[in-house]
């Protein structure tokens, strides 16, 4: 690589730094100009890395007869920004598993956010037909997280 594509754009990092500071956030991720660019907290290091070229990125697979999570009725989504949790300590077996009879209210997962963990309870009765989201996972907010049928 050239010392060019090496170069970190300086006021970037600035102004991801100071919307971790702003939003309380642990760390962020954007892409611009074919780069990556993460800033974490707690004195992880700034990274950048190239992004796929255009080119050699796969196309995406043909619709399937299968509803994207986001717009499938059943679907849980996680209500914050945090790190989801499937189970209700480490260890322990997980709240549900794929097949698993759920009831309206029960917990399914638990969302830490800011060191609060936040229970996440199934919004109706019914079978767990998908987990989208693995133990220790950061999640988004609006990110599905299981759905329900």
């Amino acid at each position: 690589m050239t010392d060019d594509k090496l170069r970190v754009d300086q006021e970037l990092i600035r102004e991801l730094a100071d919307l971790l500071n702003e939003t309380g956030l642990s760390e962020i991720e954007i892409e611009r100009k074919g780069y990556k660019v993460r800033v974490a907290r707690g004195g992880v290091a700034v990274t950048t890395a190239p992004t796929a070229n255009p080119q050699q990125v796969p196309e995406a697979s043909p619709a399937s007869s299968e509803p994207e999570p986001a717009n499938h009725p059943g679907t849980v989504t996680s209500p914050m920004v945090g790190t989801a949790f499937r189970s209700p300590e480490p260890g322990a077996e997980p709240f549900v598993e794929i097949g698993s009879t759920v009831s309206e209210g029960q917990t399914i997962m638990i969302v830490e956010a800011m060191k609060t963990m936040n229970q996440i309870p199934t919004p109706k009765a019914g079978t767990i037909t998908a987990i989208f989201v693995e133990d220790g996972q950061p999640v988004e907010f609006g990110e599905p997280l299981v759905i329900v049928e």
